[in-house]
């Protein structure tokens, strides 16, 4: 069983029209929809946007769902020059940028106590997930490495940089590690996949509602495309 996790109603919206659902449960404000999707077992749920809303539906999906893989999916903002709005990263890993212990000695974005820094996504699903892109979006680029999250909305060009010179990540977003590090909690394989909707700097607020509709329309095809591709596994 897959789980599939988009942060808003637009993200999941689409995947649940061309799914067979089968039944729908609603747990912690959450609606989750079970059925099939492009012959894949699955349920999709909006889990909401921030950190805490992620690891919270990905534990639901875990102990109530028992599923057996997850992805998350949505949009994200790019730090990384080469990487153009429209286009989809992939997660190699992913690490809370926002988590700073650095009082107690710790790296930025180590979660004291913890023993990893990142959190490392499926290598196989990883590979899914490109051949997934690359069927269903091959017009647009596509970039595989480090996906960071936080609690915030990057529009500042002195955030970004921040972040760039302290992770060395391909995009930002709200919602991944909190998903990955719930998953690697309980040693179930995860990607993230994201489609860039704006630059996380002062034009992110203008790109952001012009690109968004764009950016999910291709999240939506990718996902159906690496459900048909995994169909039956």
């Amino acid at each position: 069983m897959t789980g599939i996790i988009g942060a808003m109603q637009e993200e999941v919206q689409e995947l649940v029209e061309a799914m067979e659902v089968e039944r729908t449960e609603t747990k912690a404000g959450m609606e989750f929809f079970c059925g099939t999707l492009e012959g894949c077992e699955a349920v999709v749920v909006r889990c909401g946007i921030g950190k805490v809303n992620a690891a919270v539906c990905t534990q639901i999906l875990i102990d109530d769902f028992d599923v057996d893989r997850i992805i998350n999916t949505g949009i994200a903002g790019s730090l990384d020059a080469s990487i153009d709005i429209a286009d989809v990263v992939v997660s190699e890993d992913l690490v809370h940028h926002d988590m700073d212990a650095t009082g107690f000695g710790y790296p930025k974005g180590q979660i004291p106590r913890m023993d990893t820094l990142s959190f490392k996504a499926e290598e196989e699903m990883i590979a899914d997930a490109l051949r997934a892109c690359e069927t269903a979006v091959p017009h647009i680029g596509i970039h595989k490495g480090r996906i960071v999250s936080g609690d915030q909305f990057v529009s500042d060009p002195v955030k970004k940089k921040d972040i760039i010179d302290n992770f060395q990540g391909k995009c930002t977003e709200m919602e991944g590690a909190a998903i990955a590090q719930a998953s690697y909690l309980n040693g179930i394989p995860f990607v993230v996949i994201r489609t860039i909707s704006d630059k996380a700097d002062d034009s992110a607020s203008m790109d952001y509602p012009e690109f968004e509709k764009i950016a999910i329309a291709n999240s939506v095809k990718i996902i159906r495309e690496f459900c048909r591709i995994t169909a039956g596994r």
